[in-house]
């Protein structure tokens, strides 16, 4: 008994060798070294998911086909939504499972960082290079805090930021309000009335505790995000003559510095080349910026993988969120951009985002493709 006793003082000598104390990880500094092209990475299914159709029901009227297309053949029978967006005019041409897209929405998770981030750079709460230790031996900056979706450094810019200016921004890009300007069928999400008494501020700016948000609202954040500043009502155009009279319409001007929104940019931009997002596949010459969300619904007993993203050059840009729910683990972030990773590539594959693309207008309601049926 006595070997016992003595094995957890052994082992834990044995793990102070190990990690000296003044060992320390900066991630406050990415390596620079250029990376090679990667592609998507596949989805990963830690346990089997029952199969479900996340086209069932969705009205394809007005859709942009090649991009629906590409969008249910990623997402496969997982069960999600995805909503694609022209950000320069606020234009939805995809919604898969408009069901799921619509309702009133779920927790954020660590999307909601973006909306911390904004708040701390405007409100000068932290610069982009300054460093915040988050305990065990590492320190961040907001490259690459966003980068690694790291929850203690976004817990600590909150407490920083207090409940009011996180909320007031939260409001200015478009939380809480319908985000599309006379979509049937559209509910708005949620904002928090006070901190989450169980974890504080915290917990709310880091993981979206007490929020609501619907892909939609996401899409038009991130929207804003990659067009330097605007926010568009999203508009979703069902007939001919509704695409051929489509007008952008701005809901308002953010009050946001074009640096504070490089910025953010910046730690997205990084996420998919060594953070969170890498599975979505990274590309030098067609770079994709996004940021993860993993997190569990205490509401609906679900776990949550959301990627919200943009492509950053390119004749045609897009916003893509993939929002994805399964009763276990078998969903994350991760998987998220795989998704969404997938669409970017088969979009560029068909010479998508180069000027000589051809778009499809109003699509074929006869069409037998099986994404696409009435």
């Amino acid at each position: 008994m006595k070997g016992f006793a003595l094995f957890p003082l052994l082992l834990a000598g044995l793990l102070q060798i190990a990690a000296p104390a003044d060992a320390q990880i900066d991630r406050s500094s990415p390596s620079s070294a250029p990376r090679k092209r990667t592609a998507p990475a596949r989805r990963t299914i830690r346990k089997p998911l029952p199969a479900v159709d996340p086209t069932e029901g969705d009205n394809v009227d007005g859709d942009d086909l090649t991009i629906r297309r590409a969008a249910v053949t990623a997402l496969g029978s997982v069960k999600g939504s995805v909503v694609v967006v022209d950000p320069t005019n606020g234009r939805v041409l995809t919604m898969v499972n408009q069901k799921l897209g619509l309702s009133s929405g779920f927790i954020p998770c660590s999307t909601i960082k973006l909306v911390t981030s904004l708040a701390a750079l405007t409100e000068h709460v932290v610069t982009r290079d300054t460093a915040i230790y988050t305990g065990r031996y590492t320190s961040y900056n907001l490259t690459t805090a966003i980068a690694h979706s790291n929850n203690e450094y976004f817990g600590i810019l909150g407490t920083r930021l207090g409940f009011e200016r996180v909320i007031h921004y939260a409001q200015m890009v478009g939380l809480g309000e319908k985000a599309g300007l006379d979509v049937p069928g559209e509910q708005a999400g949620v904002i928090p009335e006070e901190p989450p008494k169980a974890g504080g501020m915290g917990l709310m700016t880091a993981y979206g505790e007490g929020f609501l948000m619907t892909p939609l609202e996401l899409a038009a954040l991130l929207s804003s995000i990659a067009n330097g500043g605007t926010l568009y009502y999203l508009q979703y155009p069902r007939t001919q003559a509704e695409i051929e009279q489509f007008t952008p319409k701005v809901k308002r001007t953010l009050d946001l510095a074009t640096k504070d929104i490089d910025d953010i940019k910046d730690g997205m931009r990084g996420a998919v080349d060594y953070g969170t997002a890498t599975r979505a596949g990274y590309d030098p010459n067609e770079p994709i910026l996004g940021k993860t969300g993993t997190c569990t619904d205490f509401r609906v007993s679900s776990h949550m993988g959301w990627f919200g993203s943009f492509n950053d050059v390119g004749y045609h840009k897009l916003v893509v969120v993939v929002m994805l729910t399964a009763a276990n683990k078998s969903v994350n972030g991760g998987v998220a951009a795989a998704v969404a990773g997938a669409i970017y590539h088969n979009l560029s594959e068909q010479r998508y985002f180069t000027a000589d693309a051809k778009r499809l207008g109003l699509p074929d309601i006869t069409t037998t493709y099986p994404c696409c049926r009435q």
